[in-house]
Parts: C-alpha cells; structure tokens; sequence
C-alpha cells in the first residue's frame, strides 16, 4: 500500500477577501484528488523557529496524487487567484508508514 501524502502550507494573508476566492476555488481540485484538511488554521502556537500566521495540512491517499493536484490545472487556476493575495510556503511530502514508538 502506498504512503499517503500531504501538502504542509504556511500561510501569511494579506487581502482576506481576494483570498477567499483563491479557497472556494481550489476545493473541486481537492476533491478530484482526494484531498482533505486535516488542518486549516486554528488555534496555535508557535513553540520553536520561524512561522506564518496561518498553517494548513491537507492529507491526500499518495503522495502522487498529492503532486498531481498541484500540478493540475484546476489547481493552478486556484492558485493563479491567490497571487498577490498571500504569501505561502508550501511542501509537498510523502508519509511515514514505518515503526512508531
């Protein structure tokens, strides 16, 4: 069974309104790829390092559709919409299925 895959975001807004579109928009390329939040915001804090104001985990059931959604055209429309609007930092990685403590 493959790994799944997840997209890590760091977000900083700037121009909540034009953002909100960029987050209607990029739900149909989630959906086509399986994609699901398991973090979008929230309460947090930050313990260690640098970090942005929003942070963001999105699960997806392979790190290849993980990359195929963003890389897809109905992402990248979305995206297209969040230009200028955010500042993101964002990393797409494959999940551990090994040995846990």
């Amino acid at each position: 069974m493959a790994s799944k895959g997840y997209w890590i975001g760091h977000v900083d807004v700037s121009d909540p309104q034009g953002y909100k579109a960029y987050t209607i928009a990029d739900m149909p390329a989630f959906a086509k790829f399986g994609g699901r939040f398991l973090v979008r915001g929230g309460t947090s804090e930050r313990v260690e390092g640098a970090m942005r104001a929003r942070s963001v985990v999105l699960e997806f059931p392979s790190y290849a559709a993980a990359l195929a959604c963003y890389h897809s055209p109905e992402y990248q429309a979305a995206a297209a919409l969040r230009q200028g609007k955010a500042l993101i930092d964002l990393v797409i990685i494959e999940g551990y299925d090994g040995v846990q403590p």
